[in-house]
């Protein structure tokens, strides 16, 4: 009966694009008179788009296409990773995304555009039923499109797999009224003929708002998981409550993640968290993690008893009464040893930050970093032969290594992104960290901001992009990887309910 659930599977996803909500969107809406409609199908389980479609163009004054929908109103960003399973097609079809002001063929819009031959493109109708116009860019054969709306400005960016962003164009749209289209788009350019493009990784952002204070005022959260061999991202839990650092549990079933100065666990398949039991620690920040074996949580409470200075704690993986580690504070834990005998930590002493190590057991704490600037982020190898850190002591936030002992300290990345925290898989292989872009202070890893995730092997060489979001602080601060070393977890965040504002 396998085929049946695949057939009927199938089925409710046409149905959903058909005759209502199909994934985040509202509808999937034919635009002007195409001579064949299209339709739009929603994978649940791969999260995935795959649009098929007709129309002579989207161009001129007057326009022809499939458009799957939502409608929004103030900023947002749209991102999707965008490929033509075919083969040999229209070398003028175009798939991406698009703002409009309205669902008439002749409505101003702009969108970011992948043309069947490589061409990408920002496309853009100022006024109702006027001319299009276009900022072709450079490069080709683009996988990756954004689009962002910011006030009056569409910003068009792209980029191939592996790499980070680029803007292709930004143009003034005005206002265009209160409400408007957001969405992804198929046209095959032929009115006799079908095209098909597949849209993953789509991820509608709404960001911050103007006038936004951090660390007083927070938005929305989204967990999620990639693999990373296939760069397949999928959200399994998401709250208008913010929340932070995901921790991947032993036997691959749970993530632990912090919210509102509690931890919280929830299945990897998604779900409902439940509230796993810290004792009396009720301030927990985004710093914590579990032991090589899997046996102990170490977190980092910042009690009102001690001046909301935060502590080092551990405690079982399954709840209850923490232990103090750290009598000095500010500590901020990352990393366990691999024997569970110790962990190394972030402490503020006399006004500078650097990294040290301190028997579980308590006791006193040695420093492992010296040079000038902010050292963070520390976390073992899993054979115990390296720290792995982050620093700011050539002005630029870079990843380090060291000695388990501070010695032989060995810059690894060499670029002008501000690199954060950096998480060693458990096969010892691969790194895995959040890049900051340069408007970024290198000593600051904020809220809400355009970031990557990036990979390198970890004896050193080139970085890749696994994937862009918005996020930052609390993202990915602390150990993220599945056990097996396939997925990693990562917050990314959004203001929800983005139809009702």
């Amino acid at each position: 009966m396998k085929w049946f659930k695949s057939f009927f599977l199938v089925l409710s996803f046409i149905s959903s694009a058909l005759f209502g909500q199909t994934g985040i969107f509202t509808a999937s809406t034919d635009i002007g008179s195409v001579k064949i409609p299209g339709k739009t199908i929603y994978d649940a389980e791969n999260d995935q788009f795959t649009i098929s479609a007709s129309g002579a163009n989207i161009w001129g004054t007057s326009d022809e296409f499939h458009f799957a929908w939502m409608k929004l109103s103030g900023d947002f960003i749209l991102y999707t990773r965008l490929e033509f399973p075919e083969a040999g097609g229209n070398a003028h079809r175009k798939a991406g995304i698009m703002f409009r002001e309205s669902l008439d063929p002749s409505s101003p819009y702009a969108d970011v555009v992948l043309h069947g031959d490589g061409l990408t493109s920002l496309q853009y109708r100022p006024l109702m039923g006027a001319e299009t116009s276009e900022i072709k860019s450079i490069q080709q054969h683009f996988t990756i499109l954004q689009l962002r709306r910011q006030g009056t400005t569409i910003v068009a960016s792209a980029a191939h797999d592996e790499e980070p962003l680029q803007e292709i164009g930004r143009i003034d749209m005005g206002e265009k009224g209160k409400d408007f289209y957001a969405g992804i788009f198929v046209c095959s350019h032929d009115p006799e003929r079908t095209e098909k493009a597949v849209f993953s990784n789509v991820r509608l952002t709404i960001p911050a708002p103007e006038g936004f204070v951090p660390y007083r005022d927070f938005i929305g959260s989204r967990l999620e998981i990639m693999d990373v061999r296939t760069g397949r991202r999928k959200v399994i839990y998401e709250s208008e409550v913010p929340f932070e650092a995901p921790n991947w549990t032993k036997d691959g079933k749970f993530l632990i993640f912090n919210q509102k100065g509690l931890l919280m666990k929830v299945p990897v398949e998604g779900g409902n968290p439940v509230e796993l039991n810290t004792g009396s620690a009720r301030f927990n920040n985004n710093d914590h993690g579990i032991s090589f074996d899997g046996k102990w949580l170490a977190i980092s409470n910042m009690p009102p008893e001690k001046d909301g200075r935060s502590h080092v704690y551990v405690l079982p993986v399954s709840g209850g009464e923490p232990k103090l580690v750290t009598e000095n504070g500010p500590s901020y834990w990352h990393g366990w040893a691999p024997d569970g005998k110790s962990v190394v930590f972030v402490g503020e002493r006399n006004g500078e930050f650097d990294i040290y190590s301190i028997p579980v057991s308590g006791g006193k704490e040695t420093r492992l970093t010296t040079a000038r600037g902010l050292d963070d982020g520390p976390e073992y190898t899993p054979d115990g032969k390296y720290i792995w850190f982050n620093s700011n002591r050539t002005g630029t936030m870079e990843l380090y290594r060291m000695k388990p002992d501070g010695s032989a300290q060995e810059q690894m990345t060499f670029d002008e992104w501000n690199d954060w925290f950096p998480h060693v898989s458990p096969d010892g292989k691969w790194i895995v960290w959040v890049s900051f872009p340069v408007t970024v202070p290198s000593g600051d890893h904020p809220y809400y901001k355009d970031v990557m995730i990036r990979m390198m092997p970890a004896n050193g060489g080139a970085p890749r992009v696994l994937t862009h979001l918005y996020g930052g602080q609390g993202t990915m601060n602390v150990p993220s990887w599945s056990p097996d070393s396939r997925f990693i977890a990562f917050v990314s965040n959004s203001i929800f309910n983005a139809k009702e504002r």
